[in-house]
């Protein structure tokens, strides 16, 4: 069943941090409170275009919800659970931060019908939560997270890739404990230099270099391939473009693009091509079948899988579409034909990649 989120924005009500990477105006696109009148119509807003047959979801983002006043979380949510109990929403989800979790909060929110909770982690490495001013540990996300899933509630996990301090090794290290947690899903966000936050006052002073968009790709592409071997989706790589999010207006410097996950997936794609190539000792040409759905990603951006072949194999890489599934792919090659699919390709990227 397809499924359809309605975004309850709460900009930074609760939250007792100012995180060194955070402006919630920039980000959510919202500055102002939100009443409870607001939630109600922006909810029937969304119920109107759509269809009853999908899996509707309403979610509670920006803020750190669960530091919200407890009267204000009840209000707030009460009126969500009105949809959820007359059967029209399915699920209501919220983020929080993982020191704003204990019993008390997990017993409001079950009785209220909240069924997934995210929690913006960023990092496990202590020293990056410390230079990013977070204020929490690592041992509040181990806690949170295991009284999430003891309370019955799915549990998301957040983690953002070139934090003050962070390195490629620090980021498998975070997807690592991350996968020890078994979180029900994953979000991924390369830090973007956000106008009017710390960060940006120490990238101007030159004490911060945010990671570039190839160096990003090369670590990303790693944890989606430790998250999917080890059975958790990531829902989202990269912020949601808005009129704010794009690269010279509020976003000053980082490895903002607005296809960013598709540029990594078509890598992922790239590294296994290349050691097909070289395994098969593979000479002059290499066709490969897809489904349509997946024939950008192997080509790349602007052709570039198709150019760097040529450029460092003189290979002639010939994609075409074909009735198959969505994840799988077959290679055609001195007159060999072999079937594949993502997940094989995950597995064997896993052993490559010397995690």
């Amino acid at each position: 069943m397809k499924r359809r989120i309605i975004p309850i924005f709460v900009p930074h009500r609760g939250c007792p941090h100012d995180c060194i990477f955070c402006n919630q105006k920039k980000i959510t696109g919202v500055c102002t409170d939100i009443k409870e009148e607001e939630i109600k119509n922006t909810i029937e807003s969304y119920l109107k275009t759509i269809d009853k047959n999908y899996h509707i979801e309403i979610a509670f983002f920006g803020g750190s919800f669960t530091a919200i006043d407890i009267k204000m979380q009840k209000k707030f949510l009460s009126i969500a659970k009105k949809y959820v109990d007359k059967g029209i929403v399915k699920d209501i989800r919220l983020s929080t931060r993982p020191d704003c979790i204990d019993e008390n909060i997990l017993e409001v929110l079950k009785e209220n019908k909240v069924t997934i909770i995210e929690l913006g982690v960023q990092s496990m490495n202590i020293d990056v939560l410390d230079a990013s001013i977070r204020g929490h540990s690592d041992l509040d996300v181990v806690n949170s997270s295991k009284l999430i899933k003891k309370y019955g509630f799915k549990l998301g996990l957040q983690m953002m890739v070139g934090l003050p301090l962070d390195n490629e090794q620090k980021c498998i290290y975070t997807a690592k404990r991350f996968i020890n947690l078994k979180p029900d899903f994953v979000r991924i966000y390369p830090t973007l230099v956000v106008k009017d936050t710390g960060l940006e006052k120490l990238y101007n002073q030159k004490k911060y270099k945010p990671f570039d968009l190839e160096e990003t790709i090369e670590i990303v592409k790693k944890l989606l391939v430790l998250f999917y071997t080890n059975n958790i989706n990531v829902i989202r790589v990269g912020l949601q473009p808005t009129e704010d999010i794009t690269l010279g207006r509020d976003v000053i410097s980082g490895p903002y693009h607005p296809s960013i996950r598709e540029l990594i997936e078509s890598r992922i794609y790239r590294d296994y091509i290349e050691f097909i190539i070289k395994n098969k000792n593979i000479k002059e040409e290499i066709i490969l079948y897809v489904n349509k759905k997946n024939i950008s990603k192997i080509i790349g951006n602007k052709k570039n899988n198709i150019k760097y072949l040529k450029e460092k194999h003189k290979i002639n890489l010939k994609v075409k579409e074909k009735k198959l599934d969505f994840d799988e792919i077959c290679f055609n090659y001195n007159n060999i034909e072999y079937k594949t699919n993502i997940q094989k390709i995950y597995n064997k990227l896993y052993d490559i990649y010397k995690f």
